[in-house]
């Protein structure tokens, strides 16, 4: 029974996540609410650490993951099919009709009003990557105790090099990493 609810809840997912990857994140937030023994809400800062350093994209990779944490192996390879099974089946249908109305201009109107959306899912996915990774918001205190400083301080850092010197966002992944060991090493975590 597990195994046919992660194929339809990732299916869902993969039918409405318009957008990419990163748009996958409130329906599997909103998964790791209904269904808690599959995996948390805390796990989704690690699994999209995981799914972002990993090849392949984003949305697939956090399938994977979830999957796997829900159902082993099995798991994984259900839930990864239950997400790319729409896009595929959606391209096929797209391929045939889109260059046949490719100048309608409602067709043009409905990626117009689209964009927008998924702009919103994006910013959405964003603020709960940030809320979740640079806030502890159980932590007792003022607010200066909710904010996590080491975790505020890489991202300002990755966030200004990344825009000074543009390079792959391995490097700034691998960077971040290893600033991660040095501080858990350091015990400062």
């Amino acid at each position: 029974m597990i195994y046919v609810m992660l194929f339809y809840e990732f299916f869902k997912t993969g039918l409405f996540a318009v957008g990419g990857g990163l748009a996958t994140l409130p329906f599997l937030r909103d998964m790791a609410v209904t269904h808690p023994d599959w995996f948390t809400e805390e796990m989704l800062a690690d699994m999209i650490a995981i799914s972002e350093s990993t090849p392949g994209p984003i949305g697939v990779n956090m399938a994977t993951y979830a999957g796997y944490q829900a159902a082993g192996l099995p798991g994984a390879l259900v839930a990864t099919f239950g997400l790319a099974l729409p896009a595929f089946l959606t391209i096929l249908v797209v391929i045939k009709i889109l260059d046949k109305f490719k100048d309608n201009r409602y067709v043009n109107a409905t990626f117009y009003g689209l964009r927008p959306a998924v702009a919103g899912l994006i910013g959405a996915a964003g603020i709960t990557v940030a809320k979740s990774s640079l806030l502890n918001l159980s932590a007792a205190g003022n607010l200066l105790n909710k904010i996590h400083i080491p975790s505020v301080c890489i991202f300002v850092l990755v966030f200004v090099t990344l825009k000074i010197f543009k390079k792959h966002p391995l490097w700034y992944l691998l960077a971040s990493a290893l600033i991660g060991i040095l501080l858990g090493f350091l015990q400062i975590l």
